[in-house]
């Protein structure tokens, strides 16, 4: 089983939180593997939102989980890192305020929370 990366909720903004995790994948197999065990804690497989992105030997996936264009956000930032065989996912627990264009802007500061805590680690 991939060992996953769990930083938990990194922040909130008007009544949504927001969790980021992480692991190294090969394959979209890994992918699907790496998203059941997140939904295997009752509070992830409850969440409005699982947007995620993965850069793979085969190529680059992304899904926006109900959150349209917050995939690509989360990919664009990986490639600009250079984070390869990897899936990245941006948790969203809504909070009952829409956010507007704020929402890229949360799901950027989460991934950036990932990529640092790689970058300094644990």
């Amino acid at each position: 089983m991939t060992e996953l990366t769990c930083l938990g909720v990194v922040l909130s903004d008007r009544g949504s939180k927001y969790a980021v995790t992480g692991a190294r994948v090969t394959s979209r197999a890994d992918v699907d593997a790496v998203l059941a065990q997140l939904k295997t804690e009752k509070a992830y497989a409850k969440a409005t939102h699982n947007t995620w992105a993965a850069q793979l030997p085969t190529g680059a996936l992304k899904a926006d989980d109900g959150e349209t264009g917050a995939g690509m956000v989360i990919l664009r930032m990986m490639q600009r890192a250079g984070l390869e065989d990897h899936v990245v996912i941006v948790t969203r627990w809504y909070g009952g305020k829409k956010l507007g264009g704020d929402r890229f802007r949360r799901v950027q500061d989460a991934t950036r929370a990932y990529l640092d805590h790689l970058e300094t680690g644990p």
